[in-house]
């Protein structure tokens, strides 16, 4: 029975209880004597949660700024790790990449991934994920399947700057927030599922549900022994969220497999159809054992797919937009580009892109400031291992923080806190995973796989919103006076929507 509130307290005040009297009859022992790396000091139970704060990423930097760019935390009762330079971020993504290639369990994971091993984001590390993501991308997120998809990407842009010439003609104030996420949303829509809405399923809403629940900050990860008593509620949601997005996946799915008898399976495009083309042949993954993938796999799939691609790809083009209206000269050198390269009698075509320096210069800058995952998905330790004289002990949570890392002026100058895509002229550094003062996608076995397709999609929606239209703040305001607070999750979405008034500028 689910204890009344009265007892909780009792609970929590004969835990801290047992916790300080074991720690001070039985003090804790580094192995070997090594050392731990510094951090502040946690309290009973709760560790260092109580420093987090609304917007973790800034409150880690500042405690790193004093405790140095390998910190030690006690997250509860989970000890963790933040990297937060890009000399530790080498040690820990690429030096010992293998000792942090796999996922912590959280609550929200498993129901999110359909269980252990089924997706590709949350899995912990092992032959069966390597085959789920080599599978992944091969398949769906190659270079040339992303070609595939670039006249449905056109189509649905076509669509959105026509309603946007419409607004422009009527002067409106357009919610930039709303319409680029809608565009976005039908292209991976269409691309996973062959259709953009259907109206009899909330898919949208549910992954929407489903990705704030895996976002959401729940104690139970970290004071495991709180999990019974769901004081959040967050158990519940993850129950009844879980149980919708499966039953909506299941219907969907079975109607591609409806649809798809005596069929070809490889004439069809979108990433369902390719999945059940491959489902049930064996690959031989050196292991004595061989693996398939079968309908649990594709729901998990898919919903790593919809849900990590749609989120990311429009806060990076929202972030864009949004440093573009507080900077003019910025905007009118990206419109100069572009009215160079492609001229003002047509639209930008996906071939256009890699003409496109400028464009390039501003998403980096963009993803330095605004990084997709502000403290990326986090790794585990699957054994001890010592960094920089440092011992951590295997299970430990690593946490890198890119957002600081792309803000510390000792890698980027006393203007790191400025947008300026200038700083990369002549400079090599790119966003691949390889050079890692600037991580938006992280690195190594766990780097995002769908990076392509995200970048794409991204460049090609932000020339052509640019080159289209000239935007304005609405009622007055003055670059200056733009909110750009954001709120913290998986990403950091702009707080406030962004609202701007586009006037039409091509001359067709």
């Amino acid at each position: 029975m689910f204890p009344s509130t009265l007892a909780i307290p009792a609970i929590l005040l004969l835990t801290l209880i047992l916790v300080l009297s074991t720690n001070i009859l039985f003090p804790k022992r580094h192995k070997d004597g090594q050392n731990q790396p510094q951090g502040p000091p946690p309290l009973p139970i709760i560790g260092n949660l109580h420093m987090l704060g609304k917007r973790p990423h800034r409150s880690l930097r500042s405690l790193a700024q004093k405790y140095g760019p390998i910190m030690s935390l006690k997250l509860g009762q989970v000890p963790a790790i933040v990297v937060s330079s890009p000399e530790a971020a080498v040690q820990f993504l690429k030096t010992h990449d293998t000792v942090f290639a796999t996922r912590p369990k959280i609550r929200a994971a498993d129901p999110f991934s359909k269980g252990a091993n089924k997706g590709v984001v949350f899995a912990e590390y092992g032959p069966y994920w390597r085959h789920v993501r080599k599978l992944c991308t091969i398949h769906l997120l190659s270079a040339s399947r992303v070609e595939m998809f670039a006249p449905l990407r056109k189509e649905e842009v076509g669509v959105t700057v026509k309603s946007l010439e419409r607004a422009a003609a009527a002067r409106e104030v357009v919610d930039i927030s709303e319409m680029v996420g809608e565009l976005i949303e039908n292209i991976i829509y269409r691309m996973v599922l062959g259709r953009a809405k259907d109206d009899r399923f909330n898919l949208k809403g549910l992954i929407k549900e489903a990705m704030s629940l895996v976002g959401a900050f729940n104690l139970a990860d970290y004071v495991p022994w709180l999990g019974v008593f769901d004081l959040q509620g967050l158990t519940r949601k993850l129950k009844r969220n879980n149980k919708a997005l499966e039953d909506v996946l299941d219907k969907i799915v079975m109607e591609h497999e409806n649809t798809s008898k005596g069929q070809n399976l490889q004439h069809h495009n979108d990433f369902i159809h390719i999945l059940l083309s491959l489902m049930h042949q064996p690959v031989d993954l050196q292991d004595d054992q061989d693996h398939v993938i079968d309908k649990a796999n594709i729901k998990a799939i898919l919903s790593d797919m919809v849900g990590g691609a749609t989120d990311t790809s429009i806060v990076v083009i929202e972030w864009a937009l949004s440093e573009l209206l507080r900077h003019p000269r910025v905007m009118k050198n990206l419109q100069n580009e572009l009215q160079n390269v492609v001229g003002m009698t047509r639209m930008v075509e996906e071939s256009d892109l890699a003409k496109l320096s400028y464009l390039d210069m501003v998403i980096k800058e963009t993803l330095r400031l605004y990084p997709v995952a502000p403290l990326l998905v986090p790794r585990e330790s699957m054994e001890d291992v010592t960094i920089n004289g440092c011992y951590i002990r295997k299970k430990t949570r690593v946490i890198v923080n890119v957002w600081a890392i792309g803000r510390d002026p000792k890698v980027w100058s006393e203007n790191a806190h400025m947008f300026h895509p200038e700083r990369f002229v002549d400079s090599n550094i790119d966003v691949r995973g390889h050079d890692f003062q600037l991580l938006p996608f992280g690195s190594g076995r766990r780097g995002c796989p769908g990076m392509n397709l995200g970048m794409t999609s991204v460049k090609f929606v932000l020339a052509q919103l640019v080159h289209c239209f000239s935007w304005e703040l609405p009622y007055g305001m003055s670059p200056s006076d733009l909110d750009m607070n954001e709120e913290f999750g998986l990403s950091i979405p702009r707080a406030k929507h962004l609202l701007a008034v586009p006037t039409y500028r091509l001359h067709t």
